[in-house]
């Protein structure tokens, strides 16, 4: 597998440079980006739309979307409030049946194979359904035997994923005592207690505080250990980039961008920015800029005030170089920042806008009679 994810010590190196595989249209004015899968699919989607239609009124959540998901990877569902994300994921969890195209969960088909597929994935959905006048054992024991885990092993896999959770000390206790965090964590364990191939995990955090957010993580980083696939919807950007192997890019029902975190940060012409701050005793010499300049990483140097402000395709990589050259003209440097594109910079590059814009209308199924699913 590849890729990489830096806070959990699992090793996940960038993929070479993604190239566009034709296999989808962005529907922006950005060029669509999509990675080469290197590993073995788990998940396979082909030319996936849905279309809700009332009376006069259609609103298409997902767009003829196209694209796998590896074996083992945590995969990235990027995109604002009703980009459509969590009507993918509906789909791939059979709750709803598309329009046209088609999707293959592990061997099997949305389509012809819906039983099997609820056999062998796990979803935590968005809005909890804990029964909070139940203990943290009795959730996960009753979702046991829902989803017909052996009477044998299902004592001892409870404990298992409440010392997982770290709510074992609370085993006992009636969810409606638990903190938002911890609730979230005993729903995400439930989801995983029949062993799935494949763990859907839709806006694992909203409405979390930081702390709480960051347990979570870990939790989720552990499942994924297990060599399960995850599927993670998001909005926070920063989540995605501590956690995912891969990111997709959603907005207005459409693909617009898929790959490994470095590459699509490369997606921005202008780069990394680099801040050198030098001595306010010292000018800065004509020769340095010049030097620096001329580096073919570069794409431009400013001064200002006692900062040079530079503009490099690679930051990383070029620094070394800058610094040498200010080691070179005896200039001591004061401070040195690097700001890389996040993942906020590539949405606003790739749609021309935030990702919390609000302009796009949520993609929930029309009230009433629903045709064209």
């Amino acid at each position: 597998m590849d890729l990489t994810l830096h806070n959990n010590g699992i090793d996940r190196s960038p993929e070479p440079a993604a190239q566009k595989d034709g296999r989808s249209s962005a529907g922006s004015s950005a060029t669509a980006v999509y990675s080469t899968a290197s590993g073995e699919s788990i998940i396979q989607i082909e030319h996936l739309t849905k279309i809700f239609r009332e009376q006069k009124r259609t609103v298409t959540a997902v767009n003829d979307v196209t694209f796998d998901v590896n074996r083992g990877e945590i995969f990235g569902l990027l995109g604002p409030n009703g980009a459509g994300k969590s009507t993918i994921i509906r789909i791939l969890t059979t709750l709803l049946k598309p329009t046209s195209g088609t999707a293959c969960v592990d061997t099997y088909n949305i389509s012809s194979d819906p039983d099997k597929i609820r056999e062998i994935i796990g979803v935590c959905p968005q809005n909890s359904t804990l029964d909070v006048e139940l203990t943290a054992y009795d959730n996960l024991e009753f979702y046991g035997k829902l989803v017909n885990v052996d009477d044998d092993t299902l004592d001892a896999r409870i404990w298992q994923l409440l010392k997982m959770a770290d709510l074992a000390d609370r085993a006992h206790m009636k969810v409606q005592t638990f903190s938002g965090g911890m609730r979230r964590k005993l729903e995400i364990v439930r989801a995983f207690i029949h062993h799935p191939l494949i763990l859907f995990l839709d806006e694992p955090t909203i409405g979390l505080d930081p702390e709480s957010r960051r347990e979570v993580w870990q939790q989720i980083a552990k499942l994924n250990e297990e060599k399960t696939t995850i599927i993670l919807t998001t909005h926070y950007m920063d989540e995605a980039e501590k956690l995912c192997n891969r990111i997709a890019f959603v907005d207005k029902g459409r693909l617009i961008a898929l790959d490994v975190l470095e590459n699509l940060k490369r997606l921005i012409p202008e780069g990394d920015l680099i801040e050198i701050g030098f001595d306010t005793f010292d000018t800065i010499d004509e020769r340095v800029v010049i030097a620096i300049r001329e580096k073919s990483l570069i794409n431009s140097v400013e001064v200002k005030q006692q900062k040079l402000i530079i503009s490099a395709k690679n930051g990383s990589k070029v620094l070394p170089e800058i610094v040498t050259i200010f080691e070179n003209f005896s200039l001591p440097m004061t401070s040195i920042s690097i700001h890389s594109p996040s993942l906020e910079d590539v949405f606003i590059y790739l749609t021309g806008r935030k990702l919390d814009d609000g302009n796009n209308e949520t993609a929930q199924p029309l009230s009433g009679r629903r045709r064209g699913q």
